[in-house]
Formats: structure tokens, sequence, C-alpha cells
């Protein structure tokens, strides 16, 4: 089987890229960079074939699918920035990646008959409620401009092709890149007490874990909606209990409590709770952002089991094994 995959020169590129390899699958990354930029790890990924790709080009998308001849296009490429995409001088390269990029890949996918996957996010919703959002809800709100854009990047995939995979995810870290523990971890050793807010209730996403579910998609023809974050809360034999949660799901503030306990527990220098105070907040005492966040980001997962996938593990495994594996780096 032959990928292209897109957006390598972030988290969870990287990650698709070496669960291809890993499987023996023929991959080929792209992103805007004229070579391969992200970290130089030494996985796979650094030395896969590689193509600079700039998805607004709608000529380059057509002309470099038709090269590559991919079976399937994983999209992971995206403008992420939430906050800058409210400014009024980035609403254009905003729409054009997220929205003109994406129709460009699907468009290329249904001329080549490849199948695509679309990642997208709980953003789409209005984050109104406390009940999961299920994939194929269709009360679609978008808080913010980035919010807009990968509803209408979806919309744009489903109106190309009927051979796609549109999967929302929330609250993603991996190694390749920035992301919510990098930054706990970056600031606790620097800060006696922490303000977190404690109002806006998911559940976080380890590119590792869902890499290997998207493979595992595109080995098959399910297509469809899905929801993919790692799964809710569980007791661990170290026991940590649900206390502070909400119904298995979590706040930022449960989170970056359960990031400083494991880190503590690793090893980490500087991360000594008795002398790090995390201070649990509203949305609103934490202060306005340029862009709105969904208050309810949780995500109900139970189609990928109904369609025969594997849950991904639990959210608190998947921190530990992160934080292993970047312990040299950061500890």
């Amino acid at each position: 089987m032959k990928v292209l995959v897109t957006g390598v020169g972030g988290q969870l590129g990287h990650d698709v890229m070496n669960e291809l390899a890993a499987r023996g699958y023929e991959g080929t990354g792209s992103d805007l960079a004229p070579a391969y930029a992200g970290i130089p790890d030494g996985s796979a990924v650094t030395s896969m074939p590689y193509v600079s790709l700039d998805i607004t080009d709608r000529e380059a998308v057509l002309r470099t699918v038709g090269e590559i001849a991919p079976d399937v296009i994983v999209h992971c490429a995206a403008w992420t920035a939430v906050d800058l995409a409210e400014d009024a001088d980035k609403l254009d390269i905003v729409r054009r990646v997220n929205v003109d990029g994406t129709k460009n890949l699907a468009d290329a996918a249904a001329v080549s008959g490849a199948k695509i996957v679309y990642l997208s996010t709980d953003y789409v919703f209005d984050g109104t409620g406390t009940r999961p959002w299920q994939p194929d809800d269709r009360n679609y709100a978008p808080l913010n401009v980035y919010g807009q854009s990968k509803l209408d990047g979806e919309k744009a995939v489903a109106g190309a092709t009927d051979r796609y995979f549109i999967v929302r995810i929330a609250w993603v870290f991996g190694r390749n890149g920035k992301n919510f523990i990098r930054t706990m971890l970056q600031i606790g050793k620097n800060h006696d007490t922490l303000r977190i807010v404690d109002d806006q209730i998911g559940t976080p996403t380890y590119t590792l874990d869902l890499s290997t579910l998207l493979v595992d998609m595109i080995e098959t023809q399910k297509y469809g909606y899905y929801h993919a974050t790692n799964a809710e809360l569980k007791e661990t034999e170290d026991g940590y209990t649900a206390e502070g949660t909400k119904n298995g799901y979590i706040s930022w503030y449960d989170f970056a409590k359960e990031i400083f306990r494991q880190a503590a527990l690793m090893g980490y220098s500087g991360y000594d709770q008795d002398h790090l105070k995390l201070v649990p907040v509203s949305t609103q005492e934490y202060g306005a952002s340029k862009a709105k966040r969904p208050f309810n980001s949780r995500l109900d997962k139970r189609k990928l089991e109904e369609a025969g996938f594997h849950a991904l593990p639990d959210w608190q495994d998947a921190l530990k094994r992160f934080l292993a594996d970047i312990k040299t780096e950061i500890g």
C-alpha cells in the first residue's frame, strides 16, 4: 500500500509515517519545508521519501498526487494556531490551508481513486452541555475561526469522495512538536503556583496511539465519521482515582495534576508537588483569549469498537509512556 502523508513536520504526521514503516507500507511524507524538518530522532520518517508540497497550490497537489499515485492520503497538515487564526490578517491563509488545501487533496484523491483520512476537531461543535458528542452529530456551531475552517474542510472532503475517514480528535500531544504537556513541564520549573482552567472538559489524544488506529483504518473500507481520543479515566496500579474528574472525562486542571504527579514519580527534576501549587480556575477567571474555547469537548468513541477497531489506551497510560519517552530530553 502506498500512502501520502501531509504535515509530517508535525506531531501526528511524524508518527503516522513511522507506523507505516513498521508495517512495511510505502509512505511518502510532505510538508512546506524543502526537506523533512521534524525532530532528527533517527526514526524511519527521517529517511523515508519526502516531497515539498504547498497544499494551497491546486495544480501542484493534483500533479504530485498523480505522480505518487497513492492508495491513501492521510491529511495531517493544518493551520492549528487557534488564537492567531482570529487575526484579521490571518483569515485568508487559515481558510486557504484548512479549507482550500483540504479540498485540493480531496479532489486529487477522488481523481486518483485514493482513500483519504482527514483529521478534524471537537471545535466543529459549540461545546455546550455535558453529553459527549457523537461522530454523526450534525448540530455544528463552531465558536471560532479555526473550528469553522475545520468544519468546512470536513464538508470539502465529504463532498468530493465517499472513500473518506473523517476523524475528530482533541487535546493532542506527541513527540514531534509543542503541546500542553511540554508547556506544563517548562513553566512548572519556574513557578511556585500555576492557575489551570477547570471548566473545559475532554480527553487527551497521544499521536503515537492515534497513528496506530489510523493505519488500522486505512487497511479497511469502513468509511465515515469517527471520534478518536485516548480512553477516559481508569484507576491505575499506583492508586490514582477519579477524584476531580467529570464522569471519566477530565479538565485541563486534572490533566496538569496528573502530568506533575507522574513527572515526580519518574524523577523529573524540579517537580516536587510540595512546592508547586496548582489552582483550578474558570475560563473567565483565567482571562479571555482571542478565540472562544468549547467547554464540552467530550467525544463519544463507541463507534470505533462498533466498527471493529481497537480503542486507544487510557490517557494516563499514554501520558506515562510519553513522559518516559521525553525524559532524557526534558527531565
